[in-house]
């Protein structure tokens, strides 16, 4: 029974960072109707950012972290700017074509930039363990699954009590009635693709922390693919639960039945939704009159 616990608990603290980055994804497909398939080299750019301004350039913590979440800003932000924006009243697939691009564009520049050797993020969050009836559980990881629901705390502050959140919830709904109540819809994918990217860079740095700072946090960032499907793909409140299942039912598939198993349990989730629920848990169904 320890053992049972201590795989459900190892899955809760994961699935609260891999929640993070499905929320990435849900930011900008509430908004702009596009799957972002770089997400994951997004998350990586921002754990590479975390280890140059904190490691290479030795900067102290508290700055090297809020110069982080600018960089992931701007990231985001040249993004729409340049390769999104001009793909506005193109068909769709084009869009989502176009992040499969710029997910290997920041691939290159990574590679070209940094390498392919792993670096360790220096060590900021308080480490060593906690038992609590014989579930032990890492205070890194503790922390990095509280930091996410922060995080998620904020956006959800946001989004229901701030002009800004209810103009953006309004642009997700119909874009043509928010441009008719005189919301800027550029600026809202603008402001989409920034609020992910900031998102992004600290999913990465809470996953590099724990894994090392390298290209492979790309591929480890597609795992919020299927929590965002299971969750639903216009839920907010779907990415948190999506990613926790998702964390607790590869872990319990690892330690259970075989540990190979435990890397493609995400995707077989995935299947399985698409099949069974393809709006997901909290997706929203949309009917149109033909």
């Amino acid at each position: 029974m320890t053992e049972l616990l201590q795989y459900i608990a190892n899955g809760f603290m994961v699935g609260g960072v891999y929640a993070l980055i499905a929320l990435g994804i849900v930011l900008i497909y509430k908004s702009t109707s596009v799957f972002n398939f770089a997400v994951g080299h997004m998350m990586m750019f921002g754990a590479f950012f975390c280890w140059t301004f904190i490691d290479a350039f030795k900067l102290p913590t508290w700055l090297g972290l809020p110069l982080c979440l600018i960089g992931g800003a701007a990231l985001g932000l040249l993004i729409e700017r340049l390769m999104m924006r001009p793909l506005i009243g193109q068909p769709i697939l084009s869009s989502i074509a176009m992040t499969l691009v710029v997910a290997y564009l920041l691939g290159g520049i990574a590679m070209a930039i940094w390498g392919v050797f792993q670096r360790p993020l220096p060590e900021f969050l308080p480490g060593g363990t906690l038992s609590i009836s014989g579930v032990v559980f890492s205070i890194e990881l503790v922390w990095s699954f509280f930091l996410a629901l922060a995080i998620f705390g904020i956006l959800a502050l946001f989004y229901q009590r701030t002009r800004t959140g209810l103009a953006m919830r309004a642009t997700a709904e119909d874009h043509q009635v928010a441009q008719a109540r005189g919301i800027s819809v550029r600026n809202v994918f603008g402001l989409s693709w920034a609020l992910a990217g900031m998102v992004a860079v600290a999913g990465g740095i809470l996953l590099g922390y724990q894994l090392g700072v390298s290209q492979y946090l790309s591929l480890v960032g597609l795992r919020a693919f299927p929590a965002v499907l299971l969750g639903g793909l216009e839920s907010i409140p779907g990415a948190v639960v999506g990613g926790i299942l998702v964390g607790i039912l590869e872990n319990l598939v690892g330690g259970l039945i075989n540990p190979w198993l435990m890397d493609i349990t995400p995707y077989i989730v995935v299947l399985l939704v698409l099949i069974i629920r393809p709006d997901g848990l909290f997706g929203l169904k949309r009917i149109e009159r033909i």
